[in-house]
């Protein structure tokens, strides 16, 4: 009776180390099981998108709204951020205006400016940037004169990236001055007319060959800093002076050195705060600007001032020797207060900018003062419309323009 006792015990004692031996297998099992599953979800997905690059030749990356490399806008940081070599974006522009003013009254449509990014990656750290600019519709041949608008190349530089404080830029490039300038694209500014100061103070777009070294100082604060073709200083142009001085992607013989630096320091969320400053031997233009976001909130701005050696006076030509100016805008996302996902800021802008602000001669021209009111609809993250009222005033000429636009970014 005793052994037949030890027996059941044996008996029982192996038929539960077998049962918990089956339940951990089980277990692992299961484990296994739900490991292979996922990986087949995974195998499954990549296929699915090979396939769909067999299709159509590409592996699109879309637009990261958020994203900016060195300071650029979205859409032409694309190519850094792309899962494929080969990355295409742009972004693109039309407006309707309506001028009433003591001259009289004006209006106009102009399909303005439709722009490619083409970038391409020849390695993770060597990578080619450019932009191809078509404006107000392309070029009109008109018995074989070049008429109307404008194809011309905005930037085209090779990027070697080293690390985050040292980078090195090489081609032609934006010039690191300003709000508007490297970050153009309709979406990152609200009125439907680039600001004055980014077309007489700082001549948007600016592009000048030459190399940059670019990176981090400290986690907060970047800088970049670049040997470039020069402004020609020899232009006399009313208030177009800087703007027709620019050397941009056009033959360039004979050009000059010039300098340009910039320091931003990015350190509270939402703001960025920083000055820029070119200088060759005849001019130099110095700014300071800010962006900063809270909430639904928004205020940017930039105040510029630039100057000009005396060398045109020496020649006896009464001419542009200094100019200063800039503008403030302030907007609130009308959306905010019904949590929609699309964007409706409301906006006012003032500007006041005198690219004459002292002659030769010790004289000045008015300044030119705009007041601009108006509203941005975001349908999408990279699409905006846009309707703004400016009101501006030279000395005692006035006028006042209604614009409706429409933008997008890709």
């Amino acid at each position: 009776m005793r052994f037949f006792t030890n027996k059941t015990q044996l008996s029982l004692a192996a038929a539960l180390i077998l049962s918990s031996t089956l339940s951990a297998d089980t277990a692992s099992d299961i484990l296994e099981l739900k490991q292979e599953i996922a990986d087949l979800r995974e195998q499954t997905k990549i296929l699915t998108n090979e396939t769909s690059n067999l299709q159509t030749g590409f592996n699109y990356t879309t637009v990261d709204t958020e994203a900016s490399h060195s300071g650029l806008g979205a859409a032409a940081s694309k190519v850094y951020y792309s899962k494929s070599p080969l990355s295409i974006g742009g972004y693109g522009e039309m407006y309707y205006s309506h001028t009433n003013s003591d001259s009289g009254n004006s209006s106009k449509v102009d399909v303005y400016r439709f722009v490619p990014y083409i970038g391409y990656k020849f390695s993770d750290n060597i990578i080619l940037n450019a932009e191809l600019e078509f404006e107000h519709g392309g070029v009109e041949n008109n018995n074989g004169t070049s008429e109307g608008g404008e194809v011309i190349v905005e930037f085209m530089y090779l990027d070697f990236l080293l690390n985050k404080n040292a980078n090195i830029r090489v081609g032609n490039m934006l010039m690191p001055m300003g709000l508007i300038n490297e970050r153009h694209e309709p979406t990152l500014f609200n009125t439907v007319q680039r600001p004055l100061t980014a077309k007489y103070l700082i001549p948007s777009t600016w592009n000048e060959s030459g190399i940059m070294l670019y990176g981090d100082i400290t986690e907060d604060f970047k800088y970049k800093i670049a040997g470039i073709t020069s402004l020609d200083s020899s232009i006399d142009n009313d208030k177009n002076w800087l703007r027709d001085a620019r050397g941009g992607s056009l033959t360039n013989n004979n050009p000059e050195l010039g300098v340009v630096a910039r320091i931003d320091y990015t350190g509270v969320n939402g703001l960025l705060v920083g000055a820029s400053a070119y200088a060759d031997s005849d001019i130099n233009i110095f700014d300071v600007h800010a962006d900063y976001s809270v909430g639904a909130f928004r205020s940017y701005g930039t105040y510029s001032i630039a100057n000009r050696s005396e060398a045109l006076e020496l020649a006896g030509i009464l001419s542009q020797k200094k100019a200063k100016g800039g503008f403030l805008n302030l907007s609130y996302d009308m959306f905010s207060f019904i949590s929609s996902e699309d964007k409706l800021p409301v906006f006012i802008q003032y500007e006041s900018v005198n690219p004459a602000y002292e002659l030769t001669d010790g004289s000045s021209l008015d300044a030119i003062k705009t007041t601009t009111f108006g509203i941005n609809y975001f349908p999408h993250s990279q699409v905006v419309l846009k309707a703004d009222y400016a009101m501006q005033s030279q000395g005692s000429v006035d006028s006042d323009t209604f614009s409706l636009s429409m933008g997008f970014i890709f």
